[in-house]
C-alpha cells in the first residue's frame, strides 16, 4: 500500500488511519484536502477556462489580422482585448485553485486568421461575448441551485464585465451605420477605436 494519498477539499488533520467510504486512506499527520465546490460547477469552470483561453487567442488573431491590414487602432484594440481575455482566464483559474478544484489547462483550436472585412470581424467578437455571457450566466444559474455562495459572488465580477464588453461592441458596430463602410468611414472608426485603447490604457495606470 502506497503511504500518500490525495484527496481534494477542505483541510483536515487526523493522528490516526483513517478510512472513509468517499476519502482514501492517509497516513497520520497528513493534510486531507478536500474540493470546496461540486464536480459539476468544476466541470463549468474549467470549461470557462479554455472558453476565455480561446477568446484570447481569437482577439491576437484579429489583432493580427488588423494590423497586417493596416488598421493600426484596431490592432492596438485587440491585442489589448486578448490581453484582457487573458487576465479573466487567470481569473478563474486562481480561483478554481484556491477551492481545490484544480484548474485544467487546455490547448486550444487555432482560431480563424482572415476576415472579409473590419466589420466582420467586430461581429464575431460581439458574437464570442456572447457565447461567453451564456456560459457564465449558466454557471450562476449552477451556483444559484447548489446555494454555492463563494462562486456565485465570485461569477458577479464576470456577469457585470459581460454586459459592458457586449455593449462595447454593439457600439462599435452602430459606427458602421452613422458613419458608413467607405475607406474614410472605416479610417475613421479605425481612430476610434485607437482612441478607446489610449482610454483603457489611461484608466488602468
Amino acid at each position: 500500500m502506497r503511504d500518500n494519498f490525495l484527496c481534494v477539499g477542505i483541510h483536515l488533520e487526523t493522528p490516526n488511519v483513517i478510512a472513509f467510504s468517499n476519502f482514501l486512506i492517509h497516513p497520520p499527520h497528513v493534510t486531507l484536502i478536500i474540493m470546496k465546490i461540486s464536480t459539476k460547477m468544476k466541470k463549468a469552470l474549467n470549461d470557462q477556462v479554455a472558453l476565455e483561453a480561446a477568446a484570447s487567442n481569437s482577439y491576437l488573431a484579429m489583432a493580427s489580422w488588423c494590423e497586417v491590414t493596416g488598421y493600426q487602432g484596431s490592432a492596438n484594440y485587440f491585442y489589448a482585448q486578448s490581453d484582457e481575455e487573458r487576465t479573466h482566464m487567470l481569473k478563474v483559474v486562481h480561483y478554481l485553485n484556491d477551492m481545490a478544484a484544480t484548474a485544467t489547462i487546455p490547448s486550444i483550436k487555432a482560431p480563424t486568421s482572415s476576415y472579409k472585412s473590419l466589420e466582420a470581424l467586430i461581429k464575431t467578437a460581439l458574437k464570442n461575448e456572447q457565447i461567453v455571457t451564456k456560459a457564465i450566466h449558466k454557471m450562476v444559474e449552477i451556483a444559484q441551485k447548489e446555494k454555492d455562495h463563494s462562486t456565485y459572488a465570485f461569477l458577479e465580477w464576470f456577469v457585470n464585465e459581460q454586459v459592458q464588453e457586449e455593449t462595447k461592441f454593439e457600439t462599435i458596430l452602430q459606427k458602421f451605420d452613422l458613419i458608413g463602410r467607405d475607406k474614410l468611414a472605416i479610417n475613421e472608426i479605425d481612430k476610434i477605436l485607437a482612441a478607446d485603447t489610449t482610454a483603457s490604457d489611461d484608466a488602468t495606470a
